[in-house]
């Protein structure tokens, strides 16, 4: 596959132009020059073949000559919700959940949890994002929700009606796949007992995952792999 870059504006065949980051990464990085074949993609779930017209320090203008839409999202809503770890281990969770095709992603605060992030790091959490999806191909871009403390986003009216979330006691939830599903990980203490009840009452079910205890990210990925293999 071609280089992609993210332009972060409607596209159409026509000319574009690439500013920022992506004009750097271009000229800089990648040092492409005129005549150079690349695709790009705006988040809308298309991609766009296009060749590189001029290029300069800060800008690159680009010729878009074709829309393609290839399908490489799940065919059902795919959403994690877990305290943010630390350091790269956050970068390496947002990247991974990328790759599988999970449509959002909200840090959460639990009892236990240690890392709460603020704006500034849900800006630098999208860009991780795009990062992801320009290695991936993936062309719909994930969702990063604000810090959400869990005994709200437990009862979101909005979540999906199939919910699982890590817990040492739980079992093994049991439904068909292909559906859309909220999975949620707690702090490497694992929930609380008053979260685990309060999430049961809002038709959450527990999800063991084995004896040891796992990371957060590992936790999340671990999970995700289980709702792909069963969808």
């Amino acid at each position: 596959m071609a280089n992609r870059f993210y332009i972060n504006c409607p596209l159409a065949v026509g000319s574009v132009l690439a500013q920022g980051p992506e004009a750097h990464h271009l000229s800089t990085v990648c040092r492409l020059r005129p005549g150079d074949q690349v695709y790009l993609f705006n988040g809308d779930g298309c991609q766009y073949p296009a060749r590189v017209s001029t290029v300069s320090r800060k800008e690159v203008v680009l010729e878009v000559v074709a829309r393609e839409c290839p399908e490489r999202e799940l065919p059902y809503h795919l959403e994690v919700a877990a305290p943010l770890p630390k350091g790269d281990r956050a970068q390496f969770l947002i990247e991974k959940l990328t790759e599988l095709g999970v449509t959002k992603y909200t840090p959460l605060r639990t009892c236990r949890s240690v890392v709460h992030p603020g704006e500034g790091k849900r800006e630098k959490l999208e860009r991780y994002v795009i990062e992801a999806s320009k290695q991936c191909g993936r062309n719909v871009l994930m969702e990063v929700g604000p810090l959400t403390e869990w005994a709200a986003y437990a009862q979101l009216p909005s979540l999906p009606a199939r919910r699982a979330m890590a817990h040492f006691a739980g079992g093994k939830p049991e439904w068909s796949g292909g559906q859309d599903l909220a999975l949620a990980v707690g702090p490497e203490g694992g929930f609380t007992d008053e979260e685990v009840e309060q999430a049961r009452g809002c038709g959450w079910q527990t999800f063991a995952l084995g004896p040891r205890t796992l990371r957060v990210e590992t936790a999340a990925l671990v999970l995700v792999a289980w709702a792909i293999q069963s969808g």
